[in-house]
């Protein structure tokens, strides 16, 4: 019984595959499908391409965040957060998709008005460590107000009126 087959891949390539390692009965089965799929190089070549086009994709969302976020903060007089490098970016984009989140969760869908909101802001403007906003990155919106009043001291800035 044959256990080494000479495979025609989807990309053209041939390769003599040794499938010793499959049960007789299965053998001929697993070589039509090796067939219809690339060779183990090609896979690993589109694969790798994959990788590198999805880690483009990464960084060019992440730019577009970065950029949505630094706007935001600049329009509506967020302060600068305060942490390690590493961590001020992320923390940025954290801190905007929390507040987009809670806007249209507290005002636009729920029952708050502007003056609510501003408040909300004020709070919100008082806590600048990067790592408070990155560590509420998946809080819901809603829970905004509750997360603020919970902070620490620790977490608000360094030139906090409030304190």
């Amino acid at each position: 019984m044959a256990t080494s087959f000479e495979v025609v891949h989807n990309c053209g390539h041939t390769v003599t595959h040794d499938l010793t390692n499959r049960s007789a009965d299965r053998r001929a089965g697993f070589a039509r499908w090796l067939a219809g799929r690339d060779c183990t190089d090609c896979w690993k070549a589109a694969r790798d391409a994959d990788t590198q086009s999805r880690e483009e994709w990464l960084a060019a969302k992440r730019a577009a965040e970065q950029e949505a976020a630094a706007a935001w903060a600049k329009q509506f007089d967020m302060p600068q957060l305060e942490g390690p490098e590493k961590a001020l970016d992320w923390g940025e984009r954290s801190r905007h998709q929390l507040m987009t989140s809670a806007y249209a969760a507290l005002v636009v869908e729920g029952s708050w008005d502007e003056a609510d909101w501003a408040e909300l802001e004020e709070k919100a403007r008082s806590i600048t460590r990067a790592g408070w906003w990155i560590d509420q990155r998946e809080a819901e919106g809603s829970d905004l107000l509750e997360l603020l009043d919970a902070a620490g001291e620790g977490d608000r800035g360094t030139e906090n009126p409030f304190r």
